[in-house]
């Protein structure tokens, strides 16, 4: 018997509707509803205390736009079927579905050389096997092959609904209020054209201030340096206790985090063996948090402190620059080592640099095009007095350097 539809009441948009048996019989899936002990924003939490959001809610949020997005282009007469619907609605759905714990901030730390869309394809994969293909077309839509290319675009482009709801959604969770969009007016000003999505002309500006607000969200909240600490500090932790378990010491670990850790497998295996995906699947930030809380006694002296850090939040001092940086990456190997007395192979735990960029507008991906009064169609950074220029659209690259201070 197929589940009956639902209103859930969300605290950033009111209710939400879910009408269609086949969405709730997807939601309520156990690979579906494990994504409720998943934080949209990995590490966030430790600045900013209420982002504990998880990829549930995103992905209800994004299900709800993308049904506004979809009205909004019924009442212009952009032709679509019921099934085009569904299907959309589905594909937004399950477009995070593959996030592993704590989001982006573990990708590619449990299971090597894999992204989570390629996950998110694959555990939809098996879905539509076991719902008698009913993910087909949702499918088809995520691959970019189904016929009404404007239905990828409105789930995986440069303004779409995934980017729409989470820009609301982290700002409403964190209180950075910069991250604030005017997604209403963005929805009422879609529009197709020769099969692609764009924007009326009088929408412009509200693009304009969306495209800003995912700057200023990623500098102040996604990339804020002490995010950014705690993200490198729990991947430290991982890669120490994937270290020891390769060597065969003995970790406390549940199974479906003990499965990851003591097994190395390479990204063509896990997506051959259908066993992987199943323990992936059983994988959640209650997982690496019991563990880190544990290994905090562990006899490995490096697991230990790290895993103490976290816990008592006594996170990486961050250093954000656009300059060269590795004469105090030098400096500070030699400061931690002689306040740690660590042995030089540890000292990369507790000194880790790298790079972190943030790209605005990016002019070479899916485009935000414009569509004029007069029947031209201009890309957002071509039309008069663009805000968003060349300039903007620049990649912006720092360097970053974490660090324990005592």
């Amino acid at each position: 018997m197929k589940a009956k539809g639902k209103i859930i009441n969300d605290p950033v948009y009111g209710f939400l509707r879910f009408p269609e048996p086949e969405i709730m019989e997807i939601i309520d899936h156990p690979w579906f509803q494990r994504l409720r002990n998943i934080k949209q924003m990995g590490m966030a939490h430790l600045v900013y205390p209420g982002a504990v959001h998880t990829r549930f809610h995103h992905s209800l949020g994004a299900c709800h736009l993308m049904e506004k997005a979809l009205d909004e282009l019924k009442i212009k007469g952009i032709p679509f079927t019921d099934e085009d619907h569904l299907a959309a609605r589905i594909a937004i759905l399950l477009h995070d579905i593959g996030h592993g714990p704590f989001s982006h901030a573990l990708e590619h730390s449990l299971v090597e050389g894999i992204s989570h869309e390629t996950i998110s394809h694959l555990i939809m994969k098996r879905l539509n096997d076991d719902l008698g293909g009913l993910l087909s077309g949702a499918m088809s839509i995520f691959n970019h092959s189904y016929p009404r290319r404007y239905l990828h675009q409105l789930v995986s482009s440069q303004l779409d609904v995934d980017r729409m709801d989470y820009l609301n959604r982290d700002s409403f969770y964190t209180g950075v209020s910069e991250g604030v969009i005017g997604y209403d007016r963005i929805l009422q000003m879609l529009t197709v054209r020769n099969g692609e999505l764009m924007v009326e002309e009088k929408g412009v500006h509200s693009v304009e201030k969306f495209i800003i607000a995912r700057r200023l969200m990623y500098w102040q909240v996604y990339l804020h340096k002490t995010v950014l600490g705690a993200e490198e500090l729990l991947l430290n932790i991982l890669t120490r206790a994937k270290e020891l378990a390769q060597k065969g010491d003995e970790l406390f670990a549940t199974p479906a985090l003990k499965y990851f850790l003591y097994n190395h497998i390479p990204a063509n295996e896990f997506a051959q063996d259908p066993k992987h995906l199943e323990h992936f699947c059983r994988l959640d930030d209650n997982d690496i948090f019991t563990s880190i809380k544990v290994w905090q006694e562990h006899k490995d002296r490096t697991l230990s402190l790290l895993c103490k850090m976290l816990i008592n939040r006594n996170l990486y001092k961050v250093i954000l620059s656009t300059d060269d940086i590795d004469d105090m990456i030098a400096e500070k190997e030699k400061e931690v080592k002689d306040q740690l007395g660590l042995a030089p192979a540890d000292i990369r735990y507790f000194v880790s640099a790298g790079i972190t960029s943030n790209s605005t507008y990016n002019a070479e991906d899916e485009r935000i095009q414009i569509a004029m009064k007069n029947g031209e169609i201009k890309d957002i950074s071509e039309i008069d007095n663009p805000v968003v220029n060349q300039a903007l659209a620049r990649p912006v690259h720092k360097k970053y350097l974490c660090y324990f201070r005592a």
